[in-house]
């Protein structure tokens, strides 16, 4: 009691670097009251319950801290030391010590003809951001590869004419809906037959919203006195997963962060996962969002799970959520998973965006394919 009365004392005193909430407070002048009443069983389960009970918390963050890599070394997963040895990729060589030409390694991957054991894989960079947005039957054939930076995107659009005749003034004209702005005008070129040509388009990125980026292509032929001619290309669609990193907060920041974030965005759980787990692991791969809670407080088998997720965009903005699900039918293995997802951010459109984004995750599974619900 002497204790509980010196900690909330010094609370009140304002020397605290840490402020101590209104909750504490009253849950120590509880436990000062209970005790005063001088009743055995309640000083047991006091005595004995809490200090195990603060055992599993401390073994539990203890065991966070050694899991995390950042938290080993103090250092962040990017460092690199001052005498490591630079690689350049050009003048890598393989284990037989003799040089290999890159156009020929990205084509072999690209066929699939070469094993993909090389750490420098041109399949899983470029060539897996490359988007068709034309048709082979189309006069001009378009694909561009969408090169996502810190705050812009390039867009380098490959163009081919796949006609006969000369084209003149062709132009790719882009429209952008959301928080992107087109930085400069791509230059008209002229395509010979069969000829092709890159363009090269920058597009700005303000905030973390879904963002589209509508083109069409319009060109004259040489010779013909027909009206300009267009070919409209498919939708470029910007993943806001790639300016979203994990986040990592302490109890006391997440409450604050959740009680000042103005917008809130209530999604229901439609999942076929059956597992709580799975699902909660499910949705932090997918979402980019660390899991605050411990693994001890998730452990054990039981119908429901609470957890707190948080995540940070490179433009400074935060986001939480808070997971509430359970079993339908906590006895049965196979009984669907209900609950709901609470998201709070500062901007309505990262609330909104991550929204859209969770929604999707809870359709498809780890691989980008969709679930099959179980069968009855």
């Amino acid at each position: 009691m002497l204790i509980l009365a010196s900690i909330i004392h010094l609370a009140k005193s304002g020397f605290t670097s840490n402020p101590v909430n209104e909750d504490d407070l009253d849950r120590m002048g509880a436990t000062i009251k209970v005790l005063a009443q001088g009743i055995p069983e309640l000083d047991g389960q006091y005595g004995d319950a809490c200090k195990q009970s603060l055992e599993l918390m401390l073994n539990a963050k203890s065991t966070s801290r050694l899991d995390d890599p950042t938290a080993k070394t103090g250092r962040s997963k990017d460092f690199v030391e001052v005498d490591k040895t630079i690689k350049f990729t050009q003048l890598s060589a393989r284990n037989n010590q003799q040089g290999e030409n890159l156009f020929d390694l990205s084509l072999s991957q690209a066929l699939g003809t070469a094993p993909k054991s090389q750490k420098f894989d041109f399949s899983s960079s470029k060539l897996g951001k490359v988007i068709q947005l034309a048709g082979f039957s189309d006069p001009i054939y378009a694909e561009a590869y969408v090169n996502v930076n810190q705050y812009d995107i390039v867009l380098d659009v490959l163009i081919v004419n796949q006609t006969s005749d000369t084209l003149q003034n062709v132009s790719l004209e882009l429209a952008t809906v959301g928080d992107l702005k087109l930085v400069d005008k791509p230059t008209p070129v002229t395509l010979g037959p069969a000829d092709f040509s890159n363009i090269k388009a920058t597009v700005k990125v303000a905030s973390t919203e879904n963002g589209v980026i509508f083109s069409t292509i319009s060109y004259d032929v040489r010779g013909s006195t027909s009206d300009r001619n267009c070919v409209y290309l498919q939708d470029i669609k910007i993943d806001i997963m790639d300016y979203i990193v994990p986040g990592n907060v302490n109890d006391i920041e997440f409450r604050q962060m959740w009680s000042d974030f103005e917008w809130e965005n209530k999604v229901n759980v439609m999942t076929p996962i059956r597992d709580l787990r799975e699902f909660l692991a499910h949705l932090s791969a997918s979402t980019n969002m660390k899991v605050l809670t411990g693994d001890a407080a998730i452990e054990g088998d039981c119908g429901f799970l609470a957890a707190n997720l948080c995540a940070h965009s490179i433009f400074g903005e935060d986001a939480l959520a808070n997971v509430s699900v359970e079993k339908a039918l906590p006895m049965d293995d196979s009984s669907p998973i209900v609950g709901h997802i609470r998201i709070r951010a500062k901007s309505q459109g990262m609330c909104l965006t991550l929204g859209d984004k969770i929604s999707t995750a809870m359709r498809s599974r780890r691989d980008g394919q969709p679930i099959a619900a179980p069968s009855a």
